[in-house]
Order: C-alpha cells, then structure tokens, then sequence
C-alpha cells in the first residue's frame, strides 16, 4: 500500500519539517511610487543551503503597512483561516506586486480551497518574476499533478531540480509522480535515491525503494 505524500511548501511552514523557506520583505521605510519601481527592478533572490535546508531571501523596499499585512496574513493560513489569508494576500500582492513570495503563498492557499486554477496563476505569476524558484516549481508541479496534467507537473519539479539540484522536497515529488502516475521506475528510484541521500532519516524513503525495485522485477 502507497503511503508517499507530496512534499508542500505549506506543510514544511506548519510543520517545521526539515526545510525553511524564509521569503522576507524587507521593511525600508515609506517609499515614492518611482522609488518603488525602482527597488522591484532592482530586487533579487538569495537562496542559501543550510543543514537544516534552504533559506530563501528576496530584498525588496515595502512599507511597513505592507510587510505587517503580509505577515498576518501568514499567520491566518496556520491557523487555518484560508479565506481570510487569501483576502489578504490578494491585498499584499496589489501593494508589493515584485515581491515573490505572496504571490507563491497565495497560489498554495488557493490550492487549499481546491482553486486550482486560481491556485496556477498564482504560481505562474511568482515564475514570471523568477523562473527558476525552486519553491514556485515545486508548488506549481503539486497543482499540475492534482490537475491531472502530468507532463507538466514533470516538468515543473525538473525545473526546480535545473537549478537547485540539491532541493529534496522537488526530488521526493519527482519520485511519487513516477512511481504512482506515470510508473516511470527508473525515474522514480533516481528521485528516492536522491531524496534519501539529503534526508537519511527518513526510514520511509528506503521502503519506497525497495517496493518500486520489487515492482520493477515483476
């Protein structure tokens, strides 16, 4: 009996799981609206390997109104106020459109409600400012997935992995979606191999290896 779950972006926040994802809107103060042109333009992404995960960082001039709201709204989605943390993110990503992380945030909270394609443009939207985010991809792959659109949910978790090879969450998904959906067993024991490496705890991962390995002699 399968019992692999995809890794989120959500869950690892709740949760405190092994990754962090620390998407930061940096407060500088009140800006002019060309000033604030300005910082989007100029704003760029910090990703950071550390033992307990990924740390990753978007400078970005935002008033402290902004940064408040974005921060409530994160703290409504733990506690399970999807609704309200979607009208709020909704208001932070009119404000701070450049800023990545909202816009990745509210594409999973719509993927809560089960708005999956609201949940897609969401996602669409924070690759449009960065195409390689490793967070973004693997997100998007996950709605891709439950959309039924296989291809592109391959696709997107591969693109995760482009550029951040190390990125174990991307790899574990990349691993269901070949064993359960696509019966990809090469595929699938590349990613659950990979995925064991970063987290040998994880006592799991070795029993999914060896049923695909007693599927794949059948």
């Amino acid at each position: 009996m399968h019992t692999q779950t995809e890794a989120t972006y959500a869950s690892a926040r709740v949760l405190r799981t092994a990754w962090l994802l620390s998407a930061l809107l940096a407060t500088c103060g009140p800006a002019t609206a060309g000033a604030r042109r300005d910082a989007a333009q100029a704003a760029e992404m910090e990703v950071t390997r550390e033992a307990t995960g990924f740390t990753i960082t978007q400078d970005l001039r935002v008033s402290g109104a902004v940064r408040s709201d974005y921060e409530s709204a994160i703290r409504l989605l733990e506690q399970q106020q999807i609704e309200q943390g979607i009208a709020l993110l909704v208001k932070v990503t009119g404000e701070a459109p450049a800023a990545i992380a909202p816009h990745i945030d509210l594409g999973i909270a719509y993927g809560l409600t089960g708005d999956l394609d609201r949940a897609e443009l969401s996602l669409k939207r924070a690759l449009e400012l960065d195409p390689g985010h490793p967070i973004a991809n693997n997100e998007l792959g996950m709605v891709y997935r439950r959309k039924g659109q296989f291809a592109e949910a391959r696709a997107s978790y591969e693109k995760s992995l482009e550029l951040y090879p190390s990125f174990h969450f991307a790899h574990r998904n990349l691993a269901i979606l070949c064993d359960l959906y696509l019966q990809d067993f090469g595929c699938a024991l590349e990613h659950y191999e990979a995925y064991r490496q970063a987290v040998p705890d994880d006592q799991d991962a070795t029993r999914w290896i060896a049923d695909v390995n007693s599927r794949a002699d059948q």
